[in-house]
């Protein structure tokens, strides 16, 4: 799940006055292990979910089975209540970018280009990851745009190490996206996660001077997720509240990983080959 700035600032808790002055969370191994196992279930679910996908069903269908797994696995859905968000998982088809809520009227079709978000709330902490699914046979257009979209991901999380900027990997999701004649929503960022679903640092998918260019620090958990479309990087939420498409109903397309910091380079906590 996505957040904007300002929602950021009012979601972040942090828990201690150190840790209130740096604004970010270090995690302990103990913490870290449990963060293993809440990305662990998220990556369970969405791996079910990009295999169980089929033309005919609804996003409805989808929630459903993500929500009776989470709780099969003894956690909680992270979205499902998040301020007022009705749904266990974020389904979000073709033009739309993020936060669309599941709904037995929505039908999946050959073709569609379709986001699945979802969190895990395990023993304190969660999980957070993001997958984008061409159901069926797509276009050459929308199939690209899902590449690139997962190879901007990993542009980025490739960069992520102890003592390099956060600024490092907006850059190399950035000129990643934009050789291959994309846009980078902006409205939406990246984020810190672990007791809040939303904490701080933003993590951008651009270059900006909007906020500061945090250092990483072993023990920092970030969701990186670029969200790309391929027209206007521009959106406008709908009615609902919460639904987020593009200016020009381009295609939109969005990868997310829960992201260990460490001394060396990496983990991928929601990593699903490993499921």
């Amino acid at each position: 799940m996505n957040i904007l700035s300002n929602l950021l600032a009012q979601t972040t808790q942090p828990t201690s006055p150190k840790k209130q002055r740096r604004g970010i969370e270090i995690k302990s191994p103990r913490e870290i292990d449990i963060m293993r196992q809440s990305a662990k279930i998220v990556a369970t679910v969405l791996k079910e979910i990009s295999e169980l996908v089929q033309p005919g069903m609804t996003t409805a269908d989808l929630d459903a089975h993500a929500e009776k797994r989470i709780r099969e696995m003894g956690a909680t859905p992270s979205f499902k209540g998040y301020h007022g968000f009705p749904a266990s998982i974020c389904s979000s088809i073709n033009n739309e970018v993020v936060h669309g809520i599941p709904s037995s009227k929505k039908v999946i079709r050959t073709g569609d280009v379709l986001k699945v978000d979802t969190g895990a709330y395990y023993q304190g902490f969660h999980g957070d990851s993001c997958i984008t699914i061409a159901v069926g046979e797509v276009t050459p257009d929308a199939a690209k745009l899902i590449r690139v979209a997962e190879e901007a991901l990993y542009k980025g999380i490739e960069q992520v190490k102890a003592g390099v900027y956060l600024l490092d990997i907006a850059g190399a999701i950035e000129d990643h996206v934009k050789v291959n004649g994309f846009t980078v929503v902006e409205e939406f960022t990246g984020h810190g996660v672990g007791r809040n679903l939303h904490e701080e640092p933003s993590v951008f998918n651009f270059r900006t001077r909007e906020m500061p260019n945090v250092k990483l620090r072993a023990g920092m958990t970030l969701a990186i997720e670029p969200i790309l479309n391929a027209g206007s990087k521009h959106t406008r939420t709908l009615a609902d509240r919460w639904t987020a498409v593009t200016v020009d109903n381009a295609l939109s397309a969005q990868f997310e990983h829960t992201v260990l910091v460490t001394e060396t380079g990496y983990e991928i906590l929601t990593d699903r080959t490993k499921i």
